[in-house]
């Protein structure tokens, strides 16, 4: 199945968290009841200026991105010119492009999280064994920055992971599939990578 991604312009006046994930889709359910729960769908986290003490600004590749099934893009079409309330802050949408994924052959993700695996070389072998299940034969796993996810008052830990020497339909099988949980919050949100690109 391909993927499907709505890219939605945003405004905000003021920075948001970098933790932004959980009230992220806390906002989206509030307008959309029906995704609670956030079965079927992934939410990119939103890219921006890193300013310290956890906080980001909107700058020119700050987007916000649901990957989803062809069939429910109209369940997220409403989103459209609302407003998100992300914990106390404002961000206003535009109205989203819509476009497939484009296959390739090395892919990362800010941060994946695997229920139980916190040391690298464990997470490594969690992350093959999670692309097993999908299909996704021999490529190689880079584990890089550890990083950790605010939820409330629990920080989830998770790791910086790029994939490597993905065929064209991995790549697409890992983009609509993820690696790990919490998809909906931002995680096991894989992209096309460039190793010379800036990334946070």
């Amino acid at each position: 199945m391909t993927a499907i991604e709505l890219s939605f312009g945003m405004t905000c006046s003021a920075t948001i968290p970098a933790d932004h994930g959980y009230a992220l889709v806390g906002a989206v359910s509030r307008l959309i009841p029906e995704t609670h729960g956030g079965v079927g769908f992934a939410i990119a986290p939103i890219r921006g200026c890193q300013l310290g003490e956890r906080q980001i600004s909107f700058d020119a590749r700050s987007r916000f991105v649901i990957r989803t099934s062809p069939e429910r893009i109209g369940e997220f079409l409403p989103l459209a010119g609302k407003s998100l309330d992300l914990l106390g802050r404002k961000i206003v949408l535009g109205v989203p492009s819509i476009h497939q994924l484009t296959a390739c052959t090395t892919m990362r993700a800010r941060m994946v999280t695997i229920k139980g695996f916190f040391e690298p070389i464990l997470f490594r072998d969690a992350v093959r064994r999670q692309l097993d299940l999908i299909s996704v034969g021999d490529c190689m796993i880079d584990i890089r920055k550890k990083r950790t996810l605010r939820i409330k008052q629990q920080e989830i830990v998770g790791y910086e992971t790029v994939l490597d020497g993905l065929s064209e339909p991995e790549s697409l099988v890992v983009a609509m599939h993820g690696v790990g949980g919490r998809r909906h919050m931002g995680c096991g949100f894989f992209i096309p990578f460039a190793q010379k690109e800036n990334h946070g």
